[in-house]
């Protein structure tokens, strides 16, 4: 028997900020789920099942939420499922919601990730003492600016594509309500004028730390018909993953994240994803990342990716637009971030992006990644139904 079809029929987020002290962490994740389900017209006894994502406890030092959660969720009674995958989980827990219904176990799932990172301190939680793990240098910056100034020196990228990203991004965060930082006075001078961090990483080139939730309501070909709006349709669905560090691992390009897109293309019958794919919602924390994930998706060729940023390719108005939303760079609840990439990406083809729609989409993908760019997440969605 094939696959049930499966349809994203309910997005919610909440409003992303730096301190959501108006509400515990289940107020927080109960609005996103509630805005999902007022999206769908459902109700919580139309749900299945629920399957929740974050990123690791000690963030915010509560063990294993999801427990205490069923009730703000809907959840008494019901199947609840826990994806943890670092960064990329939130991208990871609406492929398992998928996988479900796809798999006809459950009719109708809640998918939700959520962070408050305002009750944790993730830059010191990233920074374990060795010998527990490899030192980080303050964060994950530390970690990954050796990447970006191998990428650099690979490539031969000037210095200026970073900011050319975060520019970008932060622009595009000014038509987006949700996103976390609206920064009206935002100017190129600005975002290259920023502090150094991690070089080449400056401060404007590096994602916020924010408190929010991302929750969508994913059924199958009965559901979707039964919709009040436009669905968006999974076209494909992948994860993998690569240890953190093993001889000949590549960290500007990883191995995981070609083979995952490889993978999704494959299923939604992708051969030419720059002229395929409308639009981009790609997981870029730190700006550069955009030039890198360009080539490591199949974008632009090895080397290439920088060019297309820096002549306008990835800008709203560009013919291969990335973070219409506004991005990581503009709005980080880790565990849920993965999540809003693959939201975003639902939305663009619904036609329900607001001020950071992209004419005429059709076709987008969601990206997430996380840990030391060891997992990753990404899915395929589209206007109109699968192929069958």
């Amino acid at each position: 028997m094939p696959a049930e079809p499966v349809a994203v029929v309910g997005i919610g987020q909440t409003k992303h900020v730096a301190a959501r002290r108006d509400v515990s962490i289940a107020g927080l994740v109960r609005e996103a789920a509630r805005r999902a389900l007022d999206d769908a017209e459902l109700s919580w006894a139309d749900i299945d099942a629920v399957v929740i994502g974050k990123a690791p406890d000690f963030f915010e030092g509560v063990m294993m939420p999801e427990l205490y959660l069923a009730d703000a969720l809907g959840a008494v009674g019901k199947p609840m499922l826990r994806v943890h995958t670092a960064g990329s989980v939130g991208g990871s827990t609406a492929l398992v919601a998928a996988n479900l219904v796809a798999a006809r176990v459950h009719a109708t799932v809640l998918t939700l990730a959520f962070e408050k990172q305002s009750e944790s301190n993730a830059m010191w939680g990233l920074s374990l003492p060795v010998p527990f793990q490899q030192p980080l240098l303050a964060g994950a910056g530390g970690f990954f600016a050796p990447h970006v100034r191998a990428y650099m020196r690979r490539t031969g990228a000037p210095t200026t594509v970073g900011s050319l990203v975060a520019y970008k991004d932060r622009r595009n965060a000014l038509k987006n309500p949700y996103a976390h930082l609206h920064e009206h006075d935002i100017t190129l001078a600005k975002v290259q004028a920023s502090p150094m961090l991690w070089d080449p990483i400056r401060y404007s080139e590096t994602c916020p730390s924010s408190d929010g939730a991302c929750a969508m309501v994913l059924t199958g070909r009965a559901g979707a018909a039964r919709s009040p709006r436009p669905p968006a349709w999974v076209h494909g669905g992948a994860m993998r993953s690569e240890p953190t560090m093993f001889a000949g691992k590549d960290f500007v390009s990883p191995q995981a994240g070609k083979d995952c897109a490889a993978d999704v293309y494959r299923q939604a019958g992708v051969s030419d994803p720059r002229r395929e794919i409308d639009a981009v919602e790609m997981y870029v924390p730190f700006s550069w990342y955009e030039p890198m994930w360009l080539e490591n998706l199949g974008f632009a060729a090895e080397g290439e990716g920088w060019k297309l940023t820096e002549s306008g390719v990835t800008e709203l108005d560009g013919d291969l637009p990335v973070n219409p939303s506004g991005g990581v760079l503009s709005t980080n609840p880790i565990g849920a971030s993965g999540m809003i990439r693959f939201a975003e990406a639902a939305l663009q083809v619904r036609g329900q992006a607001g001020e950071h729609q992209v004419d005429g989409a059709r076709k987008a993908l969601g990206h997430a990644y996380g840990g030391g760019a060891q997992f990753f997440a990404m899915w395929l969605v589209g206007a109109e139904p699968p192929a069958t």
